[in-house]
């Protein structure tokens, strides 16, 4: 038998985690009206999952179960989640499935490229699992779909939504030399509760990796997402604006974290949307280029309209 070991946690990596699997039931409150959301029925919806399935690719919008489905597939913008629906890690907000991952599909790529055109999609998010099974942590593979979606769509812009490539040398240099137009790496939420909540993951390591992108790549955009209602205080909110600045981030995302299944962590709090309406009012003072903050806001939500707006913001500074 062959023991794959996780390089985060030097455990090995099972088919099922025991942080996901042994958790028992933590029910979360009542959803408020605010949260409640559509199922998707659209002939939009239907044309977008078709092309996806016939090109053989997973989308984080399935996967992570976002409530945002119906109304982005509609528009037919997706946020490919590439690499396998397989996780090395196993954080306790996440509907992806932990285990141990398939090799990785060189077709992917062009599959990609063939779906972005199919959809005549301006502007795509590639995101993926983590792959702490690779050598890089698959940012080669990143760098791979970029590159042929230039090929086939040269006018598409990319965004990238990328794993933390911990103890991965050299992983994010190859990313960051592929060129895509929007680097995002979520924190996801308050040093505080990383333990509990991403594992597997660093805090100040996600902080630096964002830092590091401006580092390499000035004109290169950064953009950054956390939840709320997992048990963060006020002030530790503020406190991630102010790292997220330090680290010269762009563009802040702030959503209400919902709970997958009873398996996973409970929602602490619902978060009334002006609560959100301050967040974004604090953060834009902070210097954000831009802020999207509201119950409902995902990462990758109305990631072209936002792209275009924050190239506008840049535009504006400049004169």
């Amino acid at each position: 038998m062959v023991v794959v070991i996780d390089t985060v946690s030097d455990q090995p990596i099972r088919p099922r985690h025991p942080e996901k699997a042994a958790r028992p039931d933590a029910p979360s409150p009542k959803k408020p009206d605010w949260i409640r959301v559509r199922a998707p029925t659209s002939r939009g919806y239907a044309d977008t999952r078709n092309i996806v399935r016939q090109n053989g690719l997973h989308t984080v919008c399935e996967e992570a179960g976002c409530p945002n489905i119906g109304e982005c597939w509609d528009k037919k913008h997706a946020t490919f989640m590439i690499m396998g629906d397989t996780c090395t890690r196993a954080c306790a907000f996440c509907n992806v499935k932990t285990g141990l991952p398939a090799a990785l599909d060189r077709s992917e790529p062009d599959n990609v490229a063939e779906a972005t055109a199919k959809l005549g999609l301006s502007h795509i998010v590639l995101t993926s699992v983590d792959r702490d099974d690779l050598a890089d942590g698959g940012a080669a593979h990143i760098a791979a779909t970029i590159a042929a979606v230039r090929a086939r769509c040269p006018d598409t812009t990319i965004e990238v939504l990328t794993p933390d490539f911990l103890r991965k040398d050299g992983a994010l240099e190859i990313v960051v030399a592929a060129k895509p137009d929007v680097f995002n790496h979520n924190l996801e939420t308050v040093p505080a509760r990383y333990l509990e909540v991403r594992p597997g993951a660093r805090y100040f390591h996600s902080v630096r990796l964002l830092q590091r992108v401006k580092e390499l790549d000035p004109t290169m955009f950064t953009k950054s997402g956390i939840m709320v209602g997992l048990g963060e205080e006020r002030n530790e909110v503020l406190q991630v604006m102010d790292d997220l600045r330090s680290a010269d981030v762009d563009f802040l995302t702030i959503g209400q974290y919902l709970q997958p299944t009873l398996k996973h962590h409970p929602v602490m709090r619902y978060v009334p949307p002006e609560e959100f309406v301050g967040y974004k009012d604090i953060a834009s003072a902070k210097g954000f280029l831009m802020v999207s903050a509201s119950p409902m806001t995902r990462s990758s939500h109305h990631a072209g309209e936002d792209f275009a707006k924050l190239r506008a913001a840049r535009a504006a500074l400049a004169r």
